[in-house]
């Protein structure tokens, strides 16, 4: 029995509370069991200088952690003059994953920055921004459609981030702080709707894992994938329906 009483292959109740800022083109606050992310994404009529006069537009994001969002009270990194190593990585994973969702050639000479703010964590956190991310976004880029900015909608794929790890033999879907910290092998997966991956991170705490273990840890990903999909098309129907209509 996992500590919260969910099967091994469900995951935590998701709540989305989206337009929950007014001012960014798209935001939603994104709650999986007690992790809590704030993802807002916005427009900035300018792009980085290696893509000017490609045509092209950028998607990137940025990563923090409120000073309480676990147990302890943490020291804002602008305090410190930079980000820390782990926010950095964790920011551009959300920016990779987050790329390969639009077709960047039909965004114009733009950027869509991902602000993820992480107010309550219990584990899974950089996978709970790039799902809340990718909402926003979607959010966004049905505001900038339906203004006219694009001719063609841009969304190419659906994308959500999902951990998993094997305790004692057995692979588990979205973990919550207390099977992170407990997990001999832990894995962060990001997926395409229809079941590819963009992002495989995993590590071993302590004895190696097997192929088929690893394969075991795919396949309950990708069940949770497809429930934090399901929660994700829901909050973007309106936008999908405005499209295809």
């Amino acid at each position: 029995m996992r500590p919260d009483g969910r099967q091994l292959t469900q995951i935590r109740p998701i709540t989305l509370d989206t337009a929950f800022i007014r001012y960014p083109e798209g935001s939603v606050l994104y709650r999986a069991g007690d992790t809590v992310v704030l993802c807002n994404v916005s427009l900035a009529e300018r792009i980085p200088a290696f893509l000017r006069g490609t045509g092209e537009g950028w998607v990137t994001a940025e990563y923090a952690m409120l000073p309480r969002a676990t147990d302890t009270r943490s020291d804002r990194e602008v305090t410190k003059g930079r980000p820390s190593g782990r926010s950095q990585e964790i920011q551009r994973l959300i920016g990779r994953s987050l790329r390969a969702a639009v077709r960047r050639d039909l965004l114009g000479e733009r950027t869509l920055t991902a602000d993820c703010d992480v107010l309550q964590a219990d584990g899974s956190t950089r996978c709970a921004s790039i799902s809340g991310a990718w909402i926003a976004l979607t959010l966004a880029l049905g505001r900038m459609y339906e203004q006219g900015l694009m001719i063609e909608w841009p969304l190419a794929h659906q994308v959500a981030g999902v951990s998993v790890g094997l305790l004692k033999g057995k692979a588990r879907v979205d973990l919550d702080y207390s099977e992170d910290f407990d997990c001999d092998v832990d894995l962060n997966l990001v997926f395409t709707g229809d079941g590819r991956l963009i992002e495989v991170q995993g590590t071993a705490e302590g004895e190696p894992f097997s192929r088929e273990e690893f394969s075991k840890l795919l396949d309950v990903g990708w069940e949770g994938a497809q429930q934090i999909m399901e929660a994700q098309r829901e909050a973007v129907k309106d936008v999908f329906a405005k499209v295809s209509g």
